[in-house]
């Protein structure tokens, strides 16, 4: 049972360094947009008339917008930061859940273990 208790603890330490990790992570992000980026033609038989088009779902709207063919770099790095903040933000709830459990573990298990009275 001690033994499970400093692993228990161990591993909340290296919870904790993971989310600080996460967190510096975020600082690094930029301007996020979700949605997809596609090339549509006006005549997709002939691939004449090209543009950009990005479609995104925000509050339950779904949405299509024009983007300049100028502007479609930028556009492609805003959802790239999406996608990484999305997967920053899983990971980070999915160690909060489990710092929380191992927490709870830690707390009843120390309130099990009988102290030595010299």
């Amino acid at each position: 049972m001690l033994y499970s208790m400093a692993m228990d603890a161990r591993r909340l330490e290296k919870i904790d360094q993971e989310i600080e990790r996460i967190k510096a992570q975020l600082t690094r992000i930029g301007i996020v947009r979700p949605g997809s980026l596609t090339r549509q033609y006006k005549d997709p038989t002939q691939h004449t008339g090209a543009y950009y088009q990005v479609s995104y779902t925000h509050r339950m709207q779904s949405r299509t917008a024009y983007v300049r063919a100028s502007c479609v770099k930028a556009v492609r790095q805003q959802i790239r930061d999406y996608h990484t903040l999305k997967t920053l933000i899983e990971r980070w709830v999915a160690l909060g859940i489990e710092h929380s459990q191992l927490s709870m573990r830690l707390r009843s298990g120390a309130e099990r273990v009988p102290k030595h009275k010299p």
